[in-house]
Parts: structure tokens; sequence; C-alpha cells
């Protein structure tokens, strides 16, 4: 596995060489693009807008055009020298409780893995970390971007993931988000007793993506010729229903319907 990332933790006066992998596996079905005519590929080309000519990557670079139309060109060299240190630092700034931190902020999640000789102080870290159930506060420069990230352990390791800057989130207050309802204790009690009955322990490993399954069953049955279409199989958008809905009669079917498994776990308990 290629690291994305090589630099160091800042932990106080203490540096941990590191470098980071990224978390996830990207498994989304690539699509071409083609002319449905005669389903040849479509290509993109990198072309001069005055020359009309096309460009190859050696001779494309990174500028930053000013409101007056007028560019700056810049270098790999100037990305680093902006801010040389940041650019191979982790820098920790603080130390926050986990549940101060709102899920509404995380981006991606990367592994952190020590070099050989910043073992002992990624182990003292990581334990310090669990001891005093803190997550750290980071800043790092991936790429061309600043960003703030939080580490925290996980078994053995440390994780990165990305936050998002508070700046980045659109304030709830721009929707229409009802503060309260006409609920009553009864309808209450029947949402309280079917989250109960849809509750279990957490497995991620027993999650697939179905949709993407389901889609290749299709690509294959494509390739081979053997799809049949069924209309009333297919289901369509429906525009939402306007009329009054039954909550109560809704929650009461649903709760009846889960009520097998309620009772197979209660005589399991």
């Amino acid at each position: 596995m290629k690291s994305i990332w090589n630099g160091a933790i800042s932990f106080g006066l203490v540096n941990i060489p590191i470098g980071l992998y990224s978390v996830e596996e990207n498994k989304e079905l690539k699509f071409k693009l083609i002319d449905r005519r005669d389903e040849h590929k479509i290509v993109y080309k990198r072309i001069n807008e005055v020359t009309g000519k096309e460009v190859p990557w050696e001779n494309i670079a990174k500028a930053y055009e000013f409101d007056d139309g007028n560019f700056v060109v810049m270098t790999e060299e100037d990305f680093m020298k902006a801010d040389a240190s940041a650019t191979k630092a982790l820098a920790i700034e603080t130390f926050i409780k986990l549940e101060e931190l709102s899920l509404i902020y995380l981006e991606r999640p990367y592994y952190i893995e020590p070099d050989k000789s910043g073992e002992k102080p990624y182990v003292l870290l990581r334990e310090a970390m669990k001891r005093t159930g803190r997550i750290a506060v980071a800043r790092i420069v991936l790429r061309t971007k600043g960003y703030l990230a939080a580490i925290y352990t996980l078994d053995d390791a440390l994780v990165l993931s990305l936050i998002r800057f508070h700046d980045e989130i659109r304030p709830i207050q721009e929707l229409n988000i009802p503060h309260s309802a006409n609920v009553s204790n009864k309808e209450m009690e029947l949402a309280e007793s079917l989250i109960e009955g849809m509750t279990e322990e957490w497995k991620p490993e027993e999650f697939k993506d179905e949709y993407q399954d389901a889609l290749m069953k299709r690509i294959e049955s494509k390739s081979k010729k053997t799809l049949v279409e069924d209309d009333d199989k297919v289901m369509h958008d429906e525009a939402p229903s306007e009329k009054v809905i039954d909550i109560m009669d809704l929650l009461k079917k649903s709760v009846e319907a889960k009520k097998p498994q309620i009772n197979k776990k209660a005589s399991k308990g």
C-alpha cells in the first residue's frame, strides 16, 4: 500500500515520523462515456484556447487568476515554500473530548503508520490518548490545501480524519426545520418501541453495497443479451402524496412487523 503523505506528528517538542494511508478502498463501478450512435469512446483533450492545439501534461501549470484577468503561474516549489514547515508537519494544536466533535465536521479517514524510529513515541501518544479519553485536533497540508484533522485511536492504530472548517458548514438555520410538532404520548411510545425493536449490535461487515451488486448483475445480463424487461416490476418515482398520513397506523403496523424479531431477541436474553 502506498502512503499518500509522509511527514511527522508534532506533539509538543516530540516529532513522530509517520505516513498516511487511505482507509477507503474505492470499489465503485467504473463507466466509460461513449457515443451511443456507434459506441466509440469519448476522449477529452487539453486544448490551448488560443492555438487550438493539444497541450502535453509536462507543459501544464497551475495558475491563480485575479479579478482583472491577470494570472500568477505557480510551481510545486511555490506550494512547498508558502509554509515549508506545514507541508511536512501534522501539528497537534489541542486535545478535546470525543463528544465535543460533531460528526457533521468529519470527512475522509486515514490510517497513521509510524516509521521504525517513531514507534515508541507513537505508542506513547496512543496510550496517553486512550487513558485520558481525548482526541487530538491538528493541522495538515495535503496537496495544495490546508486542513484541520482529528486524530483518534482505533485498536492499536492512530487514525486521522479530516475536519471541515466551521465556515464550510452551512448554517442549519437556513433550513425550515420544525422545532416541535403535535406528537401524542402514544405515538412517542410506539416510535420508541419500534426503535428498540430495530436496535442491534453494530456489525459493519454485514452491510454491503446492494445497489452496486444489483447493477453489476444487470450489466452482466445485458452483456449476455438475456435481460428481459418487466414493466410491472420496475419502480418509478412518484410525486409525494399530499394526503394526510396516519402516523399512528403506520407505527402500529411497523411494530407488529418487527415483533417476531423483538421476541427472538428477548428469548436469547
